[in-house]
C-alpha cells in the first residue's frame, strides 16, 4: 500500500513537473468566463440599441404619416366646404381655426423630426460608448487567452 502511496506521489510530481495546471483546467478558465459574460451582455446591449434607433425612426415616420393625414382630411373639408357655408355661426372662425391646426400639426411634425433626431443622437452615443468598451474588453480576453496559452 505504501509502495501505492509512493507512486501515485510519483506521477503527481511527475505531472508538475510537465507543467501542468491542475487549478485552471483549460475548458474552466474562469478569467475568460467571466470576460466572455461580459462581452456576451454588451453584445446584447448593442443589439438593443439598434433595435431602439430603429423603433424610433419608425415611430416618428408613423407621428408624421398620421400628421401628414390629419392635414390632408383638413386641406379637403376647406376645399369641399370653400363655397358652401359651414354650419356654424361663424364660418370664417371655423375655418381659421382648422387652418391654424393645420400649422400646430405641422410644428408638431417639426419637433417631432428635432426630438427624434436628439434621441437618436444619445441613442448613437450610448452605442458608440459600448462598441469602443466591447472592443476594449475583446482585446482584453484575446490577451487573457493568448497569456493562458503561452503559461500551458
Amino acid at each position: 500500500m505504501e509502495n501505492d502511496m509512493i507512486n501515485i506521489l510519483r506521477e503527481g510530481l511527475s505531472e508538475l513537473k510537465l507543467g501542468k495546471n491542475h487549478e485552471i483546467s483549460p475548458k474552466e478558465n474562469s478569467f475568460g468566463d467571466v470576460g466572455k459574460g461580459k462581452v456576451d451582455a454588451l453584445k446584447k446591449s448593442i443589439e438593443e440599441i439598434h433595435e431602439m434607433i430603429l423603433g424610433r425612426e419608425k415611430l416618428s415616420r408613423k407621428i408624421h404619416e398620421e400628421g401628414e393625414i390629419l392635414k390632408t382630411e383638413i386641406k379637403g373639408y376647406l376645399s369641399e366646404n370653400e363655397k358652401m357655408q359651414i354650419a356654424s355661426s361663424d364660418p370664417t372662425r371655423e375655418k381659421n381655426d382648422l387652418r391654424h391646426k393645420k400649422i400646430e400639426i405641422s410644428e408638431l411634425q417639426m419637433n417631432e423630426k428635432i426630438a427624434c433626431w436628439k434621441d437618436i443622437a444619445l441613442l448613437k452615443k450610448e452605442l458608440r460608448e459600448y462598441e469602443r468598451e466591447l472592443t476594449e474588453k475583446e482585446e482584453r480576453l484575446k490577451m487573457l487567452e493568448k497569456i493562458m496559452e503561452d503559461g500551458e
